[in-house]
C-alpha cells in the first residue's frame, strides 16, 4: 500500500535547493509524487514500501541537508514551528564537510546572522577580498595568491555541493555553474574577479536565506498561536502540564488573559474570547456554559472551565497549519509552467554560453580570453533561481496572509483559479442566510397586543425543539416579554402545536390549516408572499395574532454581493427552497435566484457555469457537496467545522459572505505579484544577457544580477504578508 510521507528539511530555502532534492529523491526506487515547499521546508512523497523512508533520508543527508520525519515519535511536537531562530539555510554552501550531514551548519542558531555558518563564510571571504585589495596596492605580488585563497575558502562548499548534486542526477545547478565560472576565471588569470564573484555569491545566498526565513515566519506564526501548556484540573488541584499530554475529556482552567489550550466546551463560567488570531474576526465573541471555544483564542474577562474535546494535534489551528503546509506543497499551473520552462532553459543557457565562448574566436578570430570570460559570465547570468522562486514565494505568502484572516485556500491551483472565475453560485440556507428562522413580524388581531401574542405562543412552544418554536421563544426573550407557564403542550400533525396557558386553550399553527376566517388567511398569505413562514396564534378558537418568521440574510450579504458586482463577477443563488422564499431573499439581496432545485439540478447549473468562464460554488460543504466538487473552485462556509476545512478547495472560517470577495481580491493580488515577479526575473536576465555579450558587464555583475533578482522577487512576494481582507 502506498503511504504519503512528509519530512522537514532544514536549510532548504532556495529554488536550486528544492530542484536538487526533488531530482535526487525522485530517483529513489519506490518514490513517486514528490512535492517540495521551500517556504515551509517540507518534502512530501508517496512511498511504495517501508524501506523507502531511510533511503530518502540518506539521499537528503548526502545532498547536505538535515531531514526530519514529520509525525514520528522522535520528532518534537513543535518540529513544524520550532525553527524560527535558525540561520536561514546553510544548505551545503556553508561548509558541509560530511556526507552524513552530522556537522552543525544546518542546526538552528539563535542570534545574529554573523553567528551562522553562512554568515561566517561571508565575513571570512569578505575579509580576504579586502586584504587582497589592500595588498594589491602595497604588495602586488602577493595579491593574486590572497585572491586565490579567498576563492578556495568561499568556493570550497560551493564545489562540494555541486558535486553532491551531480552524484544524485543534478548537473545544471547554480553551484555547478559557479564552479565552472570560477575555475575558468582562475584559468584565464582573473583571480580577483573570481574572488569577488564567490564573495558576492555568498552574500546573495545569505540574503536569500534571510528572505526565505521571513517568508516562513508568516506560516510559522500560525502554529505559534496555540499555547504549549495548559492548567489541568486534577484531584489534587490545578497543575500546569504540556498541552500534548492533556487527554480528551479532561477539564482545563482558562484564566482571563490566557489562551485556550485546546478545542473544547465551556463547563462553567462566562466570558468573551478573542478569536482574531484564528479567524481574523476583530470583535470578541461571548461564550458561556455549553458553548465551544477554540485553541489559541484569548479569554478576555471571566475564568472558564473547559472540557477538552480534541487532542492538540486535531484542533482548528493545528488543522489549519497542516492544510496551509500541504497547500504550500501543491503547485499552481503557472508554477508548473515555470518549472518546465526552467528545465529546458538551463541547458539552453549552457549551450549559449559555450557558443559565446568558442564561436567568435573560431569563426572571427576574436581573442579567446575575452570570449571565454563572456561565456562564463553568461553562465552566471542565466541561472533561473529568481524565475523558479517567483511563483511559490508569492503563493506561500498569500496562503499565510489568507489564513490569518480566516481565508483558507488549499493550494496554488485554487489560489490562482478563484480570481479568474466569472460566476459565483451561492447556496441560500446557512450561506447567504443565517440558517435559522427569526421572528420578523408580530401582528395583533382584535384587542390583543403584540406582547400578548408573542408570550402565549412562546408559552406553549417553550418545550418544543421545532425551529419555529425555538425562534418564537428567542424573540420573546430578546424583547423582554414575560412568558407564562404552559401546560399539556402537544403537536398537531401537519398543523402546529396546542397547549393550555392560565386555563385558556392556545393553538399556534399555519392559518390556512387551522380553518380560520378569510381575512386572517389573507393577511397570512400577504406575509408569505414576502418569503416568510406565518404562524397564527388562536386562543379559545379565536385568532388573536400572526407571527411571521424568515431565515434572514446575513448582515454582510448585501454589501458583499455588491462588491462582487464591482469586481465583475456575476453572482447567482441556487436553492432547494420554495419559489416564494427564494425569490423574496433574492429581491432583498439583489441577486438572481434559481429555486426549488434538487442536488442534481444544482450540479447541472454549476457545470454549465464552469464552462462559461469558470464558477466558484459557495455552500455549507454538506448538502452542496456535488456542486462543490463540480465547480471550478469549491468554497465551504463554516466556522472551523470539519466539513468546512475538508470539503472544497477553500474555506471561509469566519462564516462571512464578505470574505468571498476578499478571496477574489487576494487571488487577483497574488497573481499580479506573480506576474511582476516573472517580469522582474526575465527582464533582468534579458538586459544582462545583452550587456554580457556586448562586454559591458562582467562576472561580479552577473552574480549581483542573479542573487539580486532572487532577493527582489522574494521581497516583492513578502509584501503579500501585509494583505488585509478589508482593503485587499
Amino acid at each position: 500500500m502506498t503511504e504519503r510521507l512528509r519530512f522537514k528539511v532544514e536549510g532548504m530555502d532556495c529554488a536550486s535547493c528544492a530542484q536538487v532534492i526533488e531530482r535526487g529523491v525522485g530517483r529513489v526506487a519506490g518514490v513517486s509524487e514528490v512535492a517540495i515547499s521551500t517556504t515551509t521546508e517540507t518534502l512530501a512523497f508517496a512511498a511504495a514500501d517501508a524501506g523507502v523512508a531511510p533511503a530518502v533520508e540518506r539521499v537528503v543527508r548526502e545532498l547536505g541537508y538535515q531531514p526530519r520525519r514529520i509525525g514520528t515519535a522522535d520528532v518534537p511536537a513543535d518540529a513544524d514551528a520550532g525553527h524560527a531562530g535558525h540561520d536561514h539555510g546553510d544548505h551545503g554552501h556553508a561548509n558541509h564537510g560530511h556526507d552524513d550531514g552530522e556537522d552543525d551548519h544546518d542546526a538552528p542558531i539563535d542570534g545574529p546572522w554573523w553567528r551562522s555558518g553562512r554568515g561566517q563564510l561571508v565575513v571570512a571571504s569578505g575579509a580576504l577580498v579586502g586584504i587582497a585589495f589592500a595588498a594589491a596596492h602595497f604588495f602586488p605580488a602577493a595579491a593574486y595568491w590572497i585572491y586565490l585563497a579567498a576563492c578556495l575558502i568561499a568556493g570550497a562548499p560551493v564545489v562540494l555541493h555541486a558535486f553532491r548534486a551531480l552524484r544524485h542526477g543534478s548537473l545544471f545547478t547554480i553551484e555547478m555553474l559557479m564552479t565552472i565560472a570560477v575555475a575558468g576565471a582562475i584559468a584565464i588569470g582573473a583571480a580577483e574577479e573570481a574572488a569577488v564573484v564567490v564573495f558576492l555569491f555568498a552574500v546573495g545566498e545569505l540574503l536569500e536565506g534571510v528572505a526565505a526565513g521571513r517568508a516562513r515566519a508568516g506560516i510559522k506564526a500560525l502554529a505559534a498561536i496555540a499555547p504549549t501548556t495548559a492548567r489541568l484540573e486534577t484531584a489534587g488541584g490545578v497543575v500546569e502540564v504540556p498541552v500534548a499530554s492533556v487527554p480528551i475529556g479532561a477539564v482545563v482552567v482558562v484564566r482571563p488573559g490566557d489562551r485556550v489550550p485546546a478545542d473544547g466546551t465551556v463547563l462553567s463560567g462566562a466570558s468573551s474570547v478573542d478569536e482574531s488570531a484564528l479567524t481574523g474576526e476583530s470583535m470578541p465573541r461571548p461564550r458561556k456554559e455549553g458553548e465551544t471555544v477554540l485553541a489559541g483564542s484569548i479569554n478576555q474577562e471571566g475564568t472558564l472551565r473547559v472540557r477538552v474535546e480534541k487532542p492538540a494535534t486535531d484542533t482548528l489551528i493545528a488543522r489549519v497549519v497542516k492544510l496551509v503546509d500541504e497547500a504550500a506543497e501543491t503547485k499552481a499551473p503557472s508554477e508548473r509552467f515555470v518549472d518546465r520552462f526552467a528545465r529546458s532553459y538551463m541547458p539552453a543557457i549552457c549551450l549559449a554560453a559555450l557558443a559565446v565562448a568558442i564561436l567568435p574566436p573560431l569563426v572571427a578570430g576574436e581573442p579567446w580570453e575575452t570570449w571565454i570570460y563572456r561565456g562564463l559570465t553568461l553562465l552566471l547570468i542565466g541561472c533561473p533561481c529568481a524565475l523558479v522562486i517567483s511563483t511559490p514565494a508569492a503563493i506561500a505568502s498569500a496562503l499565510a496572509a489568507g489564513a490569518r484572516h480566516g481565508l483558507l485556500v488549499k493550494g496554488g491551483a485554487a489560489m490562482e483559479a478563484i480570481g479568474r472565475v466569472r460566476h459565483i453560485a451561492f447556496d441560500k440556507t446557512g450561506t447567504l442566510t443565517e440558517g435559522r428562522p427569526r421572528v420578523t413580524d408580530v401582528r395583533a388581531l382584535a384587542a390583543a397586543g403584540e406582547a400578548e401574542v408573542l408570550s402565549l405562543a412562546a408559552a406553549i412552544g417553550a418545550d418544543s425543539s421545532h425551529p419555529l418554536s425555538v425562534a418564537i421563544v428567542a424573540a420573546a426573550q430578546e424583547r423582554g416579554v414575560t412568558v407564562p407557564q404552559g401546560e399539556g403542550s402537544e403537536a398537531l400533525a401537519g398543523r402546529g402545536i396546542r397547549g393550555m396557558v392560565a386555563g385558556r386553550s392556545v393553538v399556534v399553527g399555519a392559518a390556512a390549516r387551522l380553518g380560520l376566517d378569510a381575512a386572517t388567511v389573507a393577511q397570512s398569505q400577504a406575509l408569505e408572499a414576502e418569503g416568510k413562514s406565518v404562524s397564527a396564534v388562536v386562543v379559545d378558537g379565536a385568532p388573536i395574532g400572526l407571527i411571521a418568521l424568515r431565515d434572514e440574510p446575513r448582515p454582510d450579504a448585501r454589501a458583499a454581493l455588491a462588491e462582487l458586482r464591482a469586481l465583475g463577477v456575476v453572482a447567482v443563488m441556487l436553492t432547494g427552497d420554495n419559489r416564494a422564499n427564494g425569490e423574496a431573499i433574492g429581491r432583498d439581496l439583489g441577486i438572481a435566484a434559481r429555486t426549488e432545485l434538487m442536488p442534481e439540478d444544482k450540479l447541472a447549473i454549476v457545470r454549465a457555469l464552469a464552462g462559461d468562464g469558470g464558477v466558484a460554488q459557495v455552500g455549507d460543504g454538506i448538502n452542496d457537496a456535488p456542486a462543490l466538487a463540480a465547480a471550478t473552485v469549491g468554497i465551504a462556509m463554516g466556522s472551523g467545522t470539519d466539513v468546512a476545512l475538508e470539503a472544497g478547495d477553500a474555506a471561509i472560517l469566519r462564516n462571512r459572505i464578505g470574505d468571498v470577495p476578499g478571496l477574489v481580491r487576494l487571488s487577483r493580488r497574488t497573481m499580479e505579484v506573480v506576474r511582476q515577479n516573472i517580469g522582474l526575473a526575465l527582464g533582468l536576465k534579458a538586459v544582462f544577457l545583452v550587456t554580457t555579450i556586448l562586454g559591458v558587464t562582467g562576472l561580479w555583475i552577473a552574480v549581483l544580477a542573479d542573487t539580486g533578482a532572487t532577493v527582489l522577487v522574494t521581497g516583492n512576494a513578502l509584501r503579500l504578508l501585509g494583505w488585509r481582507a478589508e482593503r485587499g
